[in-house]
């Protein structure tokens, strides 16, 4: 049955926002629609988000906004970033982070609010023309090459698959640093010879291993200046092991910080887990990250970008200081925040229903047959 009669409030503040990236009121309200969808329908796709209203077009015009008709979705996504910088919970600070793999690239703010910043879509080999593929690697240089042109500051965090010598050179090429996570079987060049951190970390003496405290969990680490093969500059290597007695370590991680002790190290590799898990995590369970069914790359593009914004305005209504009249509460979750929205919008049916009947002397069947026709 469809429930929505009214764009929730804070789907109505993101028209004042990101109205006039549109150029009509009917892609306005399509924006709007899409949007409320992806908050509170219970199926995210196109045919599921227009079922959810009691008024509105067929469902093939939404498809065509989403697909076909001309709109710029990266001056929306710029739009997106410059209004978060408006609030000191999501504005940049040199004491984020830049997270990402070589799809999707967020940033962590000092707050612990995070965002999506860009993403790039890959095609495999044979759906592109001759000469057009682009590979993991090269998509990963592309987000950092795009955070980096927009100013963005934070050191960046990653990983295993993305740190490939060539997207740690060119990091180390923008001055900025990093922190990502090696595979064990990796090799470096220790002791003076080529030989896999795994091989490594069995050798090392239980007296070199030192604890490291992460909140209730005791560590153990051991760091030092390595090289990598194919790796253009020095890097330091943090070997941890979940306790002291281990001879094989359960993790890997190397920065081009060489001053940089592993508790830094991880304190920054943190940002991957807050950043690009997290809103993979809430993007797919609470948003339809993953649920797009259109079959252009453009309708998969917008579709991301538009999960984007709902995720933006929901992780800028967390926390706040002053309650929102459609919240009720302080709103600590992305859930939280989508089921806040989703009873604002049961709410407004009911009003709704009650007026028509009451006002308006609507009859049973008449409500009947309204709220059966999708």
């Amino acid at each position: 049955m469809p429930t929505i009669v009214d764009f929730p409030t804070i789907v109505q503040e993101a028209l004042t926002v990101f109205g006039d990236v549109f150029d009509t009121d009917a892609a306005r309200r399509h924006f709007a629609e899409y949007l409320t969808g992806l908050m509170v329908a219970e199926h995210k796709t196109v045919s599921g988000i227009n079922r959810e209203f009691v008024v509105t077009t067929d469902q093939s015009c939404l498809n065509r906004w989403l697909t076909e008709v001309a709109w710029d979705v990266q001056t929306l996504n710029n739009r997106r970033l410059e209004w978060l910088q408006r609030d000191p919970k999501t504005r940049y600070s040199p004491r984020g982070g830049i997270a990402h793999d070589y799809l999707i690239s967020t940033y962590v703010c000092p707050s612990g609010a995070h965002y999506p910043i860009a993403w790039k879509r890959y095609k495999k080999r044979e759906a592109c023309a001759a000469g057009a593929f682009t590979d993991h690697t090269q998509l990963c240089i592309a987000l950092i090459d795009d955070a980096v042109a927009r100013g963005i500051p934070g050191d960046f965090t990653f990983d295993c698959s993305c740190t490939s010598a060539k997207v740690l050179n060119h990091i180390q090429s923008t001055q900025r640093a990093y922190v990502g996570d090696l595979k064990l079987n990796r090799h470096v060049v220790y002791d003076g010879r080529e030989q896999s951190l795994q091989a490594v970390a069995r050798q090392l003496p239980w007296a070199a291993k030192k604890p490291v405290r992460m909140g209730q969990t005791r560590y153990w680490y051991f760091s030092k200046q390595m090289r990598i093969p194919d790796v253009d500059h020095p890097v330091r290597v943090g070997l941890c092991w979940k306790a002291r007695g281990d001879q094989e370590a359960s993790k890997a991680l190397v920065s081009n910080r060489l001053g940089w002790e592993v508790i830094r190290m991880v304190l920054v590799y943190r940002y991957r887990w807050t950043g690009t898990e997290t809103f993979h995590r809430d993007g797919k369970q609470l948003l339809g990250l993953g649920d797009c069914q259109v079959r252009t790359g453009e309708g998969q593009t917008r579709h991301v970008y538009l999960v984007s914004v709902a995720y933006s305005l929901l992780m800028r209504s967390l926390h706040q200081t002053h309650l929102y009249d459609w919240a009720r509460r302080t709103l600590t979750t992305i859930g939280e925040a989508c089921r806040a929205v989703k009873a604002e919008t049961l709410e407004r049916i009911v009003d709704w229903i009650v007026d028509k009947l009451t006002v308006e002397n609507w009859s049973i069947p008449e409500m009947k047959a309204v709220l059966a026709q999708h």
